[in-house]
This record gives C-alpha cells, structure tokens and sequence, in this order.
C-alpha cells in the first residue's frame, strides 16, 4: 500500500468536500425523470450487481441455514483483518468471517465480526422501516417451497404465500411469502407465472430453489434514489408498479400497505427493486448509528468499470461507510482491485467495486 492510500479519514474527508462540489453541480445540471434514460456523462459505470450480502452473528449457523433449507452452495470461505479491512468496513479492530453461497448463477455474502462484535437487528422491525431489505429468491414450485419452511420451523414476516391479484397489470399472478433468517433478517420467496420476470425462471429444472431475482431495499423517496442508482451508478429501470390490496398487506404485513415499486437492473446479476410505501408513511428511518458489524447491516455490491469510478462515487457528497477507498477484498480471493462502501439516500449499503 502506498503512503497516498493511507490517508487518514480527516484527510479522505477534506479530499471528498471539495470534489463533492464540483460533482454535485454536475448531478443537479441534468437530472432525468424516472425511466428515462441516465446521464451518459456519469453513469453507465455499471457492470453488474457482482453479489448481496448482510452481516450475521454465527456464521456456521447461517451457512446451515442457507445450504440444508434453501439449497444454497458454499463456494467460498475465509477469516481476515488487517488494515485494508478496516479502511474497507470502516470499522477499527474488525476481524472477520466471511462465506460466499451460490444459488443459480447469484451469490450471497454473509459476514460475521469476531470483533468488535455489533448490535442485533430491532426485534420490532417491520417491512416499511427504512432499513428493510431482502433477498428474493426464486422457486420452481411455491407450495412445496413453503413446506420446506414449515418444516424447517423457519419464521413467518408474512402470514403466508400470497398471490397478488390479475388487477395489477405488472405483478399479477405472481406468488411471494416473506420469512426470516436465524438473525432476523428479511428474506423471501418468489413464484413467476409465465410471462413475469426473467425467462429463465421458467426452463424447466429439478431445483425447487432456481436463484436470486433482486434485492429490495424501502426508500423515502423514489426520485431522488433513481439520482443514485440510475444516474450516478448506471442501472436502468426495468419496470414499475403499484402495489396494494389486502394480498399485498398480508404479504408485507403492513396493514393499508400501498407502495411504488421500481425494478432497476444493470448488465447482469440480480435487480435492486425500490420500494417506497405510499401509505402507511410511518416507517422509521435507517438508524444514524449503524455500523457494518451491526446485524441491521446489508450491502449490495455493484461491479464497475475500471479506472475512476470507484473515485466518482467516493467523491459524489454520498456518505462513506469505508474510510476510503481500499485496494482488495476480504480475505480470501481478494475478488476486487479496489472498493469503497458509500450510504444511498436512505442509508442502505452499497459496495462499489473495480474488478
């Protein structure tokens, strides 16, 4: 690591001001509405969604959880720390363990801090809070699906698979029930009839669990998100919706629930879909405190171009997670030359990577 790499975080800071200025004059000149093309000048950066994690507190236990019920495949683990750890979580100490898990062609990322050890998630969360965020995974058949997680004795977040109604021109047809992990975290199961979502999900398979269509994440506020996603990082927007009815308040279990959804999609990998709760408008926010070692902690992980694009979002007045940007990945492989972890608009994680 050169002596430049290893600036101090004052210094990262005063660095990030003044680009921010110059940058943000450039994203408030030309800001598309929603679904319109991006800014050509500072996006289409975006690779692909490279893979979604979240931070738990016994990895052996999730690593069974997601391999014995859902059919997930362990490809990867591995312990590190050190300073490119610490600049990259921007957590001081941090000593980490970290698997990766295949299903289909997606990966999942789980994270468990030795030390210092974080915060468990709020037992109280609900679906419209603004820290909410899953994982769908994608099943060939939902009832069976849902009898696997009977059995399994997995938690209920939906009161069970519901079936959203043909009024709903995007969504209609489609089957989903959210669950939890062993910590709490929000995951969900996903059915497409034909003629919804990727082609894929309906080649004919022996799996019952196929893959990871998209993570989503709630939001406060669509447009200024699309500011982010769309035109700093160069997703696309994939579709829109919107969604309510008693199917879809039993799914999220939000009584009166009503949301605008935005599918986002890059070049490859699984969509980052928005969720922005129309009503009820009491969600809570992301909490100002949190940390990457705390189990509210998720991060999707955006691969991007190489050369100054993990600069771009370092520097685009979002704020950082990481104390600035790192060369390397956590141990092992070190799957990227650089990264740095920034905060959308809502506070949700994501890990901008150079290949």
């Amino acid at each position: 690591m050169t002596d430049a790499s290893r600036r101090t975080p004052g210094r990262v800071a005063r660095w990030a001001i003044v680009l921010a200025i110059l940058l943000g004059a450039a994203l408030g000149a030309a800001r598309p509405a929603a679904g319109q093309e991006p800014n050509k000048g500072l996006a289409t950066r975006g690779i692909a969604v490279a893979d979604i994690g979240f931070t738990v507190s016994d990895l052996d236990r999730s690593i069974g959880f997601f391999t014995e019920v859902l059919g997930f495949e362990l490809v990867e683990r591995g312990e590190s720390d050190g300073t490119d750890v610490e600049r990259l979580t921007g957590v001081f100490g941090a000593r980490l363990l970290t698997a990766r898990l295949r299903l289909g062609r997606e990966v999942l990322e789980l994270t468990q801090y030795l030390a210092p050890e974080g915060r468990p998630a709020p037992v109280d969360g609900r679906a419209n809070d603004h820290w909410f965020q899953h994982v769908a995974i994608v099943v060939r058949d939902m009832d069976e699906a849902y009898r696997v997680l009977r059995r399994a004795r997995v938690r209920h977040a939906s009161t069970g698979p519901q079936t959203l109604p043909m009024s709903n021109p995007a969504a209609g047809g489609i089957r989903a029930f959210y669950f939890k992990d062993p910590d709490g975290h929000h995951l969900e199961l996903i059915w497409f009839p034909p003629g919804k979502g990727d082609p894929r999900w309906q080649t004919p398979s022996t799996r019952l669990f196929l893959g990871i269509d998209h993570t989503a994440i709630v939001v406060a506020d669509t447009e200024r998100s699309l500011r982010f996603y769309r035109d700093l990082l160069g997703f696309t927007v994939a579709g829109q919706s919107r969604n309510f009815g008693l199917e879809q308040e039993r799914l999220n279990n939000v009584e009166g629930a009503s949301l605008r959804i935005t599918g986002l999609r890059m070049r490859a990998g699984p969509g980052v879909e928005l969720l922005e709760y129309l009503s009820p408008r009491g969600g809570r926010p992301y909490p100002a405190d949190a940390r990457p070692n705390d189990l509210v902690h998720w991060q999707t992980t955006v691969s991007v171009e190489a050369g100054q694009a993990v600069d771009l979002v370092a520097t685009s007045g979002m704020p950082l997670v990481s104390r600035g940007p790192s060369g390397g990945g956590p141990e092992p492989g070190r799957a990227f030359r650089r990264g740095v972890v920034v905060r959308d608009p809502d506070g949700h994680a994501v890990r901008v990577v150079e290949p």
